[in-house]
């Protein structure tokens, strides 16, 4: 990852800041397990070096911004790059105290306390992933204000008081917009940095692709950035919604195709048909054969080895 970040040009004092973290704070052999190795890689420098900086400051950070513009794939490389075990902590309506922190159970007869994610994640100087964190309660979090500030403490009421570890670092993703959402309180909210993150642009996403499928043609790569990027400008101007704005779905057909599908019945799997009103579909099934031939097959669109 760090040669990675190199060739993206980050700032070489940076880079070399991360790896004395790295020697300061090397992983546990028993957490390795948990240390990422992402299948895909977050494109965007000014990105990349706001939130390295964040983290190197001893910061945690919130990434906030619509759908595709990969909040979740720049957490995973972070903790990549840092060589830290990652907890993923998804939230919903009814997290609480206890699925986050611990709560009693019963062991050998006897009642203790069973670790939640964020303690062990505090406790083993981990990265927790707040997953969609504006769709919890805004008082079951209130237990996190203590963990997240200067305090860096969990105080786990008839049980103990831990400290965090110094490398824990917590980064949460957020998404306005989606069912069961809700505004983030703003006492939670000032304990994070926060990184608006930008829609990707061709150039990065036509990277990415290459990245994931080096056999894929580039003329190619680039036709089908451009398509993505059609259907977000349909999105933005609420022509359709964004249902069939899925990057995942992109990347996804283009694994479709190496496995004997056309390009066309691909992207009707992985794109057109994530929109379930027959209207909407139509719509975007017309964006995608205006400028797809759905007859492509994989001698077409890869290079021969």
């Amino acid at each position: 990852m760090l040669d990675f970040l190199k060739s993206e040009g980050i700032d070489s004092g940076i880079i070399e800041a991360i790896g004395e973290f790295r020697t300061k704070y090397p992983a546990d052999e028993k957490d390795e397990y948990r240390i990422p190795r992402p299948k895909y890689r977050y494109y965007g420098k000014e990105v990349w070096e706001s939130a390295l900086a964040a983290i190197l400051a001893g910061e945690n950070l919130l990434l906030v911004g619509p759908k595709a513009t990969g909040k979740n794939v720049l957490a995973e490389n972070l903790s990549a790059v840092f060589n830290r075990p990652q907890w993923d902590i998804s939230f919903y309506l009814n997290t609480d105290a206890a699925s986050l922190i611990g709560t009693d159970t019963f062991r050998n007869g006897e009642v203790t306390w069973r670790r939640g994610p964020v303690y062990c994640c505090a406790e083993q100087g981990g990265f927790g992933i707040l997953d969609e964190i504006n769709m919890a309660k805004n008082e079951s979090l209130s237990v996190l204000h203590a963990t997240l500030d200067f305090r860096r403490i969990i105080d786990v009421p008839g049980y103990e008081r831990i400290t965090l570890a110094p490398c824990t670092r917590f980064i949460a993703t957020m998404n306005y917009g989606y069912a069961g959402t809700r505004e983030l309180n703003e006492a939670l909210a000032s304990r994070f940095m926060v990184i608006n993150m930008p829609v990707i642009s061709e150039e990065n996403l036509s990277k990415l692709m290459t990245e994931q499928y080096p056999e894929l043609k580039p003329s190619y790569a680039r036709e089908l950035s451009k398509l993505f990027h059609e259907i977000r400008a349909k999105c933005d101007s609420a022509e359709i919604s964004t249902k069939a704005l899925d990057l995942r779905g992109l990347l996804a057909s283009v694994m479709l195709v190496k496995q004997g599908l056309t390009l066309g019945r691909s992207l009707e799997m992985g794109i057109t048909n994530k929109s379930f009103d027959d209207f909407e579909r139509q719509l975007v099934a017309d964006i995608i054969s205006a400028r797809i031939d759905a007859s492509l097959t994989s001698d077409e669109i890869f290079e021969k080895k």
